[in-house]
């Protein structure tokens, strides 16, 4: 009878530990997909950016598709230089 109490005593100490650790998991996977969610709309931001300015100066000077087309591609190539940047500074800042 008494080893059954030890066992219990020994399972409930182990359940304890397991939810004391479980916000700190937690709180760090909250942390990660945050900063992918940060890099994501960055990126998008960016090509949103570039397609409206492009689009505005096709607007103004009639130069058909072009500005857009261009300023999409800048937009893409920021986006893309932002999101690197920002991963890079990521794993260092985590000592990955």
């Amino acid at each position: 009878m008494a080893d059954r109490k030890t066992d219990e005593d020994s399972l409930a100490r182990r359940i304890a530990a397991a939810r004391s650790a479980e916000p700190a998991r937690k709180d760090g996977a909250k942390r990660q997909e945050n900063a992918g969610w940060q890099v994501a709309s960055e990126f998008i931001g960016a090509m949103l950016a570039g397609g409206f300015i492009g689009w505005f100066i096709d607007r103004q000077l009639g130069t058909g598709p072009w500005g857009l087309i261009v300023m999409l591609l800048l937009g893409f190539v920021t986006g893309l230089t932002q999101s690197l940047r920002r991963q890079k500074s990521l794993e260092e800042r985590n000592g990955d």
